[in-house]
């Protein structure tokens, strides 16, 4: 065999292996409409989580105000809590405090989103997002962030009292 019919022979099996290799991630890439429900489905899954961890919170420290969060903004639920600061000769200072956990909506890009902020006594004491593709996506890991972020929530609050 010459050189250029076996320059040929390398270029076919070359095309034919990138041709394959394509269709393999075509075939393995989720569709737009697989993409919705799972997310839709990880959402609901995941907001269930976070509203019973923050009620549970909430139940450890009374004062918390729970209240689900439906929206623009995302699906999942928050704590707020106002105290007073009463100090001898100083005005009254009102203190906020606040965990709130959502699942934003699905946009271009094929994640799913946890995002955490959390205040306390009038000061940001974190913000969190993590994120995993859905094709990738770990229902468990999602959820055990949700209980990593209220503990550490709950650990902050409970040393500032």
């Amino acid at each position: 065999m010459d050189f250029d019919q076996q320059l040929k022979n390398a270029i076919a099996r070359g095309t034919r292996s990138r041709d394959a290799r394509s269709q393999a991630a075509i075939s393995a890439a989720m569709t737009a409409e697989e993409q919705k429900n799972r997310h839709a489905s990880m959402r609901l899954a995941l907001s269930e989580e976070i509203e019973n961890r923050l009620r549970t919170l909430a139940d450890h420290f009374p004062g918390f105000e729970f209240a689900t969060v439906i929206g623009e903004e995302g699906w999942g639920a928050r704590i707020t809590r106002d105290d007073l600061r009463l100090s001898q000769g100083k005005a009254t200072e009102s203190l906020y405090s606040r965990l709130e956990m959502v699942i934003p909506p699905k946009g271009t890009a094929p994640i799913i989103e946890l995002i955490a902020k959390g205040t306390i006594r009038n000061r940001e004491v974190f913000s969190r997002r993590h994120y995993q593709y859905l094709e990738d996506a770990d229902l468990a890991n999602l959820a055990s962030m949700v209980s990593i972020w209220a503990v550490e929530y709950a650990e902050q609050f409970a040393s500032q009292r």
